[in-house]
């Protein structure tokens, strides 16, 4: 976006996964990225492996310049202090990814969504909520040079059914609320979009396809994105003279990949799940304030 200094990015729930991927990626890029989450030591908040410390280090191994800060994103404190920090450190915004989500390892587990443990709702808190927060906080910091983009990680979960009501209901919610507050963002020169993901190769994921008896999970796997790809996706439509052609709407990765002429970090295109898994649900153009 700016040839004069390095472009800034926040990228929440960048430990592990798709968060890290998506630092890492735009770390390819030059980006600093302010990589945010709770885990500050291996095994303290999570069974799978990945700190923020870890994703800060190799962003800034692959060319960028990563900085780790703790957040837990159920604190609207703790978010309001991140871009107070971006603020002071860096004057401005250039991109948000909202990736930040409260995943169980119950999550996929077999059963009816009452039978799993309540606490599979905090997807609600930590997941939809704290987008809005802080996409909240982000926007100030965008606004003086009219100019940035927000992007919401989603799922095909957001129409289909996938990992039961919590999960789609966080999903879908994120596609409506960036398409809301893309309505805001319009004459300010802010894209908002949500991005599909397809099965992702991220440590639970590799957990979940080892594990799963059935033989489409292989199918999955054997096509599934590498984490870097949505952070590929987002890199470039951050550049894209697009940018604004698109805001609001909700995006599938692999197809927004293919628009864009951007391949995979492992150089394929990986395939859209449109019809298999479903398509984005069209929002209605009106309008009432």
């Amino acid at each position: 976006m700016n040839d004069d200094r390095r472009n800034v990015a926040v990228v929440t729930g960048a430990s592990r996964g798709a968060g890290r991927g998506i630092a890492i990626a735009l770390g390819r890029k030059g980006y600093k990225v302010y990589v945010t989450g709770r885990s500050q030591q291996e095994g303290a908040v999570s069974t799978l492996p990945g700190t923020i410390h870890a994703t800060a280090e190799e962003v800034t191994s692959v060319g960028g310049e990563g900085v780790a800060v703790a957040v837990d994103h159920a604190d609207d404190r703790a978010v309001a202090r991140l871009f107070e920090q971006v603020r002071d450190e860096c004057g401005q915004l250039d991109v948000l990814v909202n990736n930040a989500a409260a995943v169980k390892d119950e999550l996929t587990d077999p059963g009816n969504f009452w039978e799993k443990p309540l606490g599979l709702a905090e997807i609600l808190d930590v997941g939809l909520r704290s987008h809005y927060v802080a996409s909240y906080y982000a926007v100030p910091l965008m606004l003086p040079q009219q100019r940035g983009l927000i992007a919401f990680t989603s799922s095909f979960g957001a129409g289909c059914y996938m990992h039961g009501a919590a999960y789609g209901a966080q999903k879908a919610g994120t596609d409506k609320m960036a398409a809301d507050m893309a309505v805001d963002l319009k004459d300010h020169g802010i894209a908002c979009v949500s991005i599909w993901m397809g099965p992702l190769l991220t440590e639970r994921a590799r957990r979940a396809f080892e594990a799963a008896p059935d033989e489409s999970y292989r199918e999955f796997a054997a096509n599934a994105e590498t984490p870097e790809y949505p952070g590929i996706l987002i890199a470039a439509l951050a550049d894209s003279p697009k940018r604004m052609e698109v805001t609001g709407q909700t995006l599938i990765g692999a197809e927004l990949g293919a628009e864009l002429g951007v391949s995979d970090a492992n150089g394929k295109q990986p395939p859209s799940y449109r019809t298999m898994l479903g398509e984005p649900r069209a929002v209605h153009p009106a309008i009432i304030r």
